[in-house]
């Protein structure tokens, strides 16, 4: 039997490894059938089926309107992508809809629209601290 199944053919390869493992044994024992239950369950559950006994937790972060946050800052694509860290096309495509923000992109997009004069501080602070001579203090 192949080992590359796709998930259509798994519950065959599960029966198949059940009657395998029956084969040799009159009786399945308690962990053979724990394990052909959970592959059972782990396969209905990845299709999207609902598993007696299993709780899903998820939490939706929610989008952010890249180009409204970028409006209200007043900056250009060009300066609000340095900001995010990404590059410029990419930051457009967001704009555009054709991706995603994703990870830490989207966490500052949303404290950006949140707290944007926190982080215009933060990165000005920066921006001031790089530009300082070696050996100065505050």
């Amino acid at each position: 039997m192949d080992c590359m199944q796709t998930v259509a053919e798994t519950p065959l390869f599960i029966k198949q490894a059940a009657e395998l493992f029956n084969e040799g044994m009159s009786e399945m024992t308690k962990l053979g059938a724990d394990l052909v239950q959970a592959m059972s369950e782990a396969l209905a559950h990845a299709q999207g089926k609902d598993v007696r006994g299993i709780k899903v937790h998820s939490v939706e972060v929610g989008g952010a309107d890249a180009k409204a946050i970028r409006m209200r800052l007043d900056l250009t694509q060009d300066e609000m992508a340095t900001v995010l860290g990404t590059s410029p096309s990419g930051y457009k495509k967001w704009e555009q809809g054709k991706r995603q923000p994703s990870g830490a992109a989207r966490t500052l997009l949303r404290i950006m629209e949140k707290e944007p004069e926190a982080v215009l501080r933060a990165l000005l602070s920066e921006r001031e601290t790089a530009k300082e001579p070696a050996g100065a203090s505050h």
